[in-house]
Parts: structure tokens; sequence; C-alpha cells
């Protein structure tokens, strides 16, 4: 049995409400319980493909006796009846590009320090690539896991953008949904722990650990990934780039005609 601080009635009655859909809805295939840490705390990272998903890896985190702590972007607070709870149940909230972002880091922190685990989606949300492969990610799970000195755990999972498109707002109910999810070792990040230039490691580390999912994630599928992940950053640049260049473009008096 793993070791950890106690957990408190309250987070057990919300967990419990909240895993219920992956009980009902899912039919599930975990695997790398031995790469879990058997004490102290420890950073997961898993790939983000629909919605629900972390309902999924929650649930297996909780049934391997661990009470993750969820790292998860401030919009989730107003969704209706899973922010309420997510909020009692003393998950960290992401409020990203601005002061408070920094303050939720504190709280991870914290947390790994009291011994307990926290679950962050470094993607910051669902993946843009078309083939649902991780995009790059966030350099926050590397940060937490090098500034409190603690394991990071990749996982990877496949499933749960089946039971929830990323674009949908109703589950698929049935059949259950197969949901397999593998747990990865933990990433040496010893080497970026003695860098001066933190920001240079976080980057450093963010690309191994998107490379680690990644390769868990081929695993799963039984698929080649990219050679490169999908650029959301330089996406949306294009997009507005694209977007400027129409909009400053001599418009014609009559339709068809070419200015």
């Amino acid at each position: 049995m793993r070791a950890q601080p106690p957990v408190p009635l309250a987070y057990k009655f919300v967990i419990g409400v909240l895993v219920w859909p992956s009980l009902i809805l899912t039919r599930r295939r975990w695997q790398g319980r031995e790469n879990i840490p058997a004490s102290g705390g420890f950073v997961a990272a898993a790939n983000h493909v629909s919605n629900l998903d972390f309902l999924c890896t929650v649930h297996l985190l909780t049934i391997w006796a661990i009470a993750p702590k969820v790292l998860a972007k401030d919009s989730l607070r107003r969704v209706p009846v899973i922010g309420p709870l997510l909020k009692a149940s003393g998950m960290i909230f992401v409020k990203r590009g601005t002061a408070q972002a920094a303050s939720s880091l504190v709280e991870g922190q914290e947390a790994l320090r009291a011994g307990e685990c926290v679950l962050v989606y470094p993607e910051g949300t669902i993946t843009k690539d078309p083939a649902g492969w991780p995009m790059r990610g966030r350099p926050g799970a590397v940060r937490l896991a090098l500034d409190a000195g603690v394991p990071l755990v990749p996982m990877a999972q496949w499933g749960p953008q089946r039971l929830l498109p990323p674009r949908s707002k109703f589950p698929r109910l049935f059949p259950p949904t197969k949901v397999t999810i593998l747990v990865g070792p933990a990433l040496d990040l010893a080497d970026l722990a003695a860098w001066d230039d933190r920001a240079a490691a976080a980057r450093e580390g963010t690309e191994r650990l998107m490379a680690a999912i990644t390769a868990l994630e081929a695993q799963l599928r039984g698929e080649t990934p990219p050679d490169q992940p999908f650029d959301q950053f330089a996406a949306a640049t294009q997009a507005a780039e694209a977007t400027e260049a129409v909009e400053g473009a001599p418009q014609s008096e009559e339709p068809g005609e070419v200015a």
C-alpha cells in the first residue's frame, strides 16, 4: 500500500461522485502501476484528449490508493456540478496569463512537499492535433517537479475521446467505451536540476515529458506518432496573421473582381 497523507472525508465523497461516470460508461484497461512511487509526493502528467478524460485518470489514481490534486484550468470552476465539486475537493485552479498563475504553482509545490500527488495536463487544453497526438506542452508540470524535487511520472490515455469527442456536449452512453491508460517510468531530471537557467531547464524537461507521453500513447494505439508535435502556439500565430492579411487586403467594388 502506498504511503501518503490522510485523505479528508470530503475529498473521498467528491471523488466518489466524480468518478462514477467512468465506472458506468467505460471498460478500463490500466497498466504501469509499478511505476507509481511507493511514497512521497510526485507529479503525474497526462495527455488531454477529452473534457471527460480527467475522470478516467483520477479514477485510475484513486483505485491505486492515490488521492490526486488536479491542476485544472480556472474555467472548469464555472462548469455546472463539476466545478463546485472540484473546488470542494481542494483541486488547484490555474488562471493562465494572470498574476494568480504563479500562486497555483505554489499550492502545487506545497501539496507535493506534503507527500501528495499533483495531476497535470501539460498541453493545457484538449489536443488540437488532427490525429489526436499530444501537442507541445507547457512547462508547469516540469517546474513543479524540479522546484519540489519530486518524481515526474508520464501517463498516456486513449479512448476518452470516443466517450466524449472534443466538440461534443453529450457523452456516448452505450456501449461502454474502452479506455486504456499506461503509466510510464518517472523521468530522470537530475541533470536539469543543476541548470542555472530555470526557464531553459523547464523547456528541455517539457520536451522530454511530451516525448515520453507520446511514446506511451504510441504503445496504446499501435501507431507511429508524427516526427514533431503539433505546435498550438505557432498555429494560433499563423491563423492570426492570415486573418490580419485578409482583413488588410484591398476590397473590390464588384463581387469576384480581383483588386
